[in-house]
């Protein structure tokens, strides 16, 4: 990261703004199916992942490799208490043999692993990189600010993009929050992205399984978006019925 810190907190304040964007066009407005709605989310995003990492030359292998046991340690235990959530929401139906197999690629893998990459890597790598250019890392009292900055800039980013949801403009996002602050925490405790990355991956697909329709980690839900705010602020009711094409 070469950004000075002023630069990083505008990729931050960009990255908020297309997050809500995307959820608010293609979900709010459009009201795109799931499926449909991951192209131009995945397309976007990815594209501005791509602007962030070439702009400031970021070495993913490098970083990657660097205290990759850590991540991979840190990943596997956030995992663990992301399924023991997704596990506690009511089941639903779901897809069976080819197209679970698509569902677990789609929904699972491809959008885990870019809600990732948008939503805690992204975040902390920017305000890590422009504070250590600031000069705050370099003791550990600096280390553990910057880390909670980077930590709330996750949050901030995971806040604004989930809200551009109408199932989320309500209590229901403070539970998002929760699960992002875990998965955040994976990479800034081990150092290493793939804390995040494994744990997000890992929560996504075990909410494929456990059924789309009721699990609070695959939006958008149509169903709870058209509920009164009363039953929407309750997971346990979510109806169980397909999305909206």
């Amino acid at each position: 990261m070469t950004d000075p810190l002023w630069l990083s907190l505008i990729w931050l304040a960009a990255a908020s703004l297309l997050g809500f964007v995307l959820s608010a066009v293609f979900s709010g407005w459009l009201r795109l199916s799931r499926p449909a709605f991951l192209i131009p989310y995945t397309t976007l995003s990815g594209l501005f992942l791509a602007a962030f990492c070439l702009w400031n030359e970021v070495d993913l292998a490098a970083i990657l490799a660097r205290n990759w046991a850590w991540g991979l340690l840190a990943g596997a235990l956030a995992s663990l208490i992301l399924i023991a959530n997704v596990r506690s929401q009511p089941a639903s139906r779901r897809s069976s043999g080819a197209g679970l197999v698509g569902d677990v690629a789609w929904l699972g893998l491809v959008y885990g692993l870019v809600d990732a990459l948008f939503l805690n890597v992204l975040p902390v790598l920017a305000v890590w990189g422009g504070l250590a250019q600031a000069g705050w890392i370099a003791g550990w009292p600096g280390r553990i600010a910057a880390s909670g900055l980077a930590l709330a800039a996750s949050l901030l980013v995971t806040f604004a993009y989930h809200v551009g949801y109408p199932e989320f403009r309500n209590a229901r996002v403070s539970l998002v929050l929760v699960g992002n602050g875990v998965i955040s925490l994976a990479y800034l405790l081990s150092a290493n992205p793939l804390g995040s990355i494994i744990s997000h991956t890992i929560m996504h697909v075990a909410a494929v399984l456990r059924g789309p329709e009721t699990v609070l980690q695959l939006p958008p839900h149509y169903a709870v978006a058209d509920r009164p705010s009363s039953a929407r602020s309750n997971p346990a009711i979510i109806e169980s019925r397909a999305s909206h094409v």
